[in-house]
């Protein structure tokens, strides 16, 4: 019997749908957003005046942190809520209308940062030196740099009254059918009704490859089944993004993505170019592990197979003890931070049906909780997820210790990189004291995690990149040409030791990330960062403050100065090739050992 414990408290925000506070504290965000607009929307000073524009950014910021001025606090009760029931049509309808009174608000006060990022070129420096705005400096760099590519007031407010009809609905939609299909499967007799999310966990990892066939023959089945819809979804809201970048004079489809980041072009681009170089890496693996599978080729479900007979499962309990004991191992106030998340019943823990898949942490205002949502089958995937998951945790809750509420921010090209430092060592944790045969397994696993966050993910960037070109050119993209650009892709990075089968060609429909606009990029950069971060702690025990400086850091410079400070220079070809290179010395051990002991 699952445990409520294992279920999230959103107590912490509201008792239920229909808590009072809810129209109370909305009541009161509503009123100091009306009253920041009366004071500041027809007052330009702070436009001229440095020291009145720090009085009305620490006065702008209050509102949103304190005064929940853009109803944040609703916004993130009603975004957990649909996450773990998104089939409640009820709850459905409240989200809606909530998501048009955010709206209102948000399009109310967007004079305040529209207008600041129009100050003259020639005035922003006595802004920007003026040291009373030091704590706001970057935030105030990046809105500068913005500006060139902002519209009117007016046309920035439609665009962000048309994102969610446009977007957010699209993508929604999608993602409720795909979660909420069930098939009947049977495992070992028992026959039961089995969502996408846990057909595809079985497609993917079961060990019996008759399961495994059944499962997948489902898997395409459903993602067939709603093909036709995810390519008018995906479709309508490129056509929505090319409409935008056309009138904002955006001339790259992930440029915005990369303003938004706060990451140089040249940082992505050369990490792209360093990746997709060395695609021989992966290419080789793959031919390793269907030899040691005893295959010509992998099927493409097979790619994560687990190679080996180390069989253990994890429950829960063992999973959270484990994680919480290799926090501690690193340091003590990390392994606090991490607990707080299971004393205080912040992690939504199992799958079930209308539930959203895969797995994430939240972050919303600094004075909000952290949340976690994972879809936990008892594999070891599940236990480094936990500890992915808990890193993003530990993160968001450190980056309140140094942050105010427009500094709390991280940048996408650096928020893997606390979540797969914490999933690594776990990792390491869990090899600690196994045979070589079950270590032989585990090091194979960790190539396969490691592999698809790079490799993997620079293949589905460029990916995008083709999509999004070919969409500006063509206008429309059938199912039947995404789904050639996908495998095209695919096939690229795994090369000749993989066959795809038919039906493979539609796996990018339930990829969310792909919605969200050139995200992948963040899990290479990150997972490479982070390997660097682990050589060095693992060197000098003491450097982990440097990490946990790291951590506090959040947007209060780029990412570029962040990792200068830390001696990391994330500009350079050889940065991205030493971390490649560590990746390539594991493929390599993990040949010898299977020479060792007689595997090939």
């Amino acid at each position: 019997m699952r445990k409520e414990t294992n279920n999230w408290n959103l107590a912490l925000l509201y008792k239920s749908d229909n808590d009072p506070n809810i129209a109370k504290e909305r009541e009161k965000g509503i009123k100091a957003n009306a009253e920041f607009v009366k004071k500041w929307g027809k007052d330009d000073s702070y436009l001229k005046d440095p020291a009145i524009l720090l009085k009305a950014i620490v006065e702008y910021e209050n509102m949103i942190a304190n005064d929940n001025g853009y109803l944040s606090k609703e916004d993130l009760y009603y975004f957990l809520r649909t996450s773990e029931d998104s089939i409640n049509t009820d709850l459905k309808a409240k989200e809606s209308k909530h998501s048009e009174r955010t709206t209102k608000l948000m399009n109310d006060t967007q004079f305040f940062t529209h207008k600041i990022s129009k100050i003259p070129q020639s005035e922003q420096k006595k802004f920007l030196e003026y040291n009373p705005l030091s704590t706001y400096k970057h935030f105030l760099e990046k809105l500068f740099e913005q500006a060139k590519y902002l519209l009117t007031e007016q046309e920035e407010k439609l665009l962000l009254i048309t994102s969610k009809t446009s977007h957010s609905n699209w993508v929604e939609m999608v993602e409720e059918f795909l979660y909420s299909d069930e098939r009947e499967f049977s495992v070992e007799r028992k026959k039961e009704r089995m969502g996408f999310e846990k057909l595809l966990s079985i497609a993917t990892v079961n060990k019996d490859e008759k399961v495994r066939d059944r499962a997948v023959k489902l898997v395409n089945d459903i993602l067939l089944k709603h093909t036709l819809i995810a390519t008018k979804e995906l479709n309508s809201i490129l056509q929505y993004k090319n409409r935008i970048d056309e009138l904002r004079k955006i001339t790259r489809p992930d440029q915005e993505r990369l303003m938004e980041d706060d990451v140089d072009e040249e940082v992505v681009d050369t990490l792209i170019k360093t990746v997709s170089s060395r695609y021989d890496i992966p290419q080789k693996y793959y031919k390793l592990k269907a030899k040691l599978l005893g295959k010509k080729k992998l099927k493409y479900n097979e790619r994560n197979l687990l190679v080996g007979s180390f069989n253990r499962k994890y429950k829960y309990e063992d999973a959270r003890q484990l994680v919480l004991s290799t926090y501690r191992k690193i340091d003590e106030n990390l392994y606090h931070l991490a607990k707080t998340f299971f004393d205080e019943k912040r992690i939504d823990v199992f799958p079930k049906k209308g539930k959203r898949g895969g797995g994430f942490c939240t972050i919303s205002l600094v004075n909000d909780p952290v949340y976690i949502l994972l879809n936990y089958t008892d594999e070891i995937t599940d236990v480094t997820t936990l500890a992915h998951e808990l890193g993003h945790g530990v993160n968001h809750i450190m980056m309140k210790e140094n942050n105010t509420e427009l500094n709390y921010t991280s940048s996408k090209s650096t928020a893997e990189v606390a979540s797969t430092f914490f999933e690594d060592f776990t990792l390491e944790e869990i090899t600690e004291g196994l045979s070589e045969e079950d270590r032989f397994t585990i090091l194979l696993k960790k190539l396969d995690g490691d592999i698809g966050s790079i490799f993997r993910q620079i293949a589905m960037y460029q990916f995008e990149q083709e999509l999004h070109m070919q969409s500006k050119e063509k206008g429309y993209l059938s199912e039947k040409e995404i789904g050639e650009i996908f495998l095209k892709h695919m096939k690229e990075y795994m090369g000749g030791g993989v066959s795809y089968e038919k039906g493979s060609e539609n796996w990018w429909v339930y990829v969310n990330h792909f919605r969200l606009f050139f995200y992948v990029y963040s899990y290479a950069s990150g997972l490479l960062i982070s390997k660097s971060l682990q050589s060095m702690i693992k060197k000098d025990g003491k450097k982990i403050e440097v990490f946990k400086k790291f951590l506090r850091e959040g947007g209060k410079q780029s990412p570029k100065n962040i990792f200068h400070d830390m001696g990391i220079d994330i500009t350079s070809s050889k940065f991205w090739e030493e971390g490649i290179t560590q990746i390539e010395n594991l493929l390599s051990k993990v040949e010898q050992l299977a020479v060792k002991l007689g595997k090939i």
